[in-house]
């Protein structure tokens, strides 16, 4: 017998903007948004309608962000270029292109990721490999002095959003794409910790330049095992809009009981 496949369903902006309402979204909040739209159903214009629809939502006081990550801006060493052979990673190491927020494209991030570093009025951070893009009333505080080095650590997009008591919105996703658990990674406490050297290709004084840097190490590993301890502790309510599980998270209270977790949990 063959598996019975659910019924797509339909959406438009209204359909979206009604049903996300009932998930808790409210206007003038500050989201960081995981999605994945194909797990909606047919969206009537697709990640534009989508967009529109969580800007209408949190309205002229909100903000959305994305992470708009171009990790491909990294060694080859790290795996990122796996399809290509060993002996082009010179080739790489020297051509790749420095990093230009206003052109390099959210490489392997989705169509969502995007068309917002692309919306009108968007703000991207600095980082070669790890940036964020946002749209709204404090798209520029959350974007503005990515450091090189503190990927996700303070004074990064992600602890920005934790100072503005924002919210983390995973559609059609799970806990191992909730980037906010990278910056529980960087408070929490445990053996294994340790920075690893990264490099990428950035423009410095106008010119090209491979740069080295250190950086935490990150892994997420366990993030599913953690999110789904702390759905049971925490008690989260699991919407659904089409056919998507959707979750709305308190960002901070996330952050810091995963960071606990992690000192326990962690060798």
């Amino acid at each position: 017998m063959t598996e019975l496949q659910e019924p797509r369903p339909i959406l438009t902006q209204e359909d979206l903007v009604r049903q996300l309402k009932d998930c808790g979204l409210k206007e003038g909040q500050t989201l960081i948004v995981h999605v994945s739209l194909r797990k909606l159903g047919f969206v009537v214009g697709g990640a534009e309608t989508l967009i529109r629809a969580l800007l209408e939502i949190v309205g002229e006081e909100g903000t959305l962000m994305m992470p708009s990550q171009t990790w491909k801006n990294l060694d080859p060493s790290t795996g990122v270029h796996w399809e290509e052979p060993v002996e082009w990673w010179p080739i790489l190491r020297e051509h790749w292109p420095a990093y230009d927020k206003e052109v390099t494209p959210a490489i392997g991030m989705g169509v969502m990721a995007e068309m917002l570093r692309k919306w009108p009025g968007a703000k991207r951070s600095d980082h070669p490999a790890r940036s964020f893009a946002a749209v709204g009333k404090h798209a520029a505080y959350l974007t503005e002095n990515h450091d090189l080095r503190n990927i996700f650590g303070e004074g990064s997009p992600l602890d920005r959003l934790y100072k503005r008591n924002g919210h983390v919105l995973l559609i059609g996703v799970g806990y191992d794409k909730n980037t906010s658990l990278h910056l529980a990674e960087t408070r929490a406490d445990y053996p294994a910790k340790h920075e690893v050297e990264e490099s990428s290709a950035i423009r410095v004084d106008g010119v090209r330049e491979w740069v080295t840097y250190s950086t935490l190490a990150v892994d997420d590993g366990d993030f599913v095992q953690l999110g789904d301890e702390y759905e049971k502790e925490k008690g989260v309510k699991v919407h659904r809009v089409g056919n998507a599980e959707v979750r709305l998270l308190e960002q901070p209270q996330l952050v810091d009981w995963a960071a606990a977790w992690m000192e326990k949990h962690r060798i």
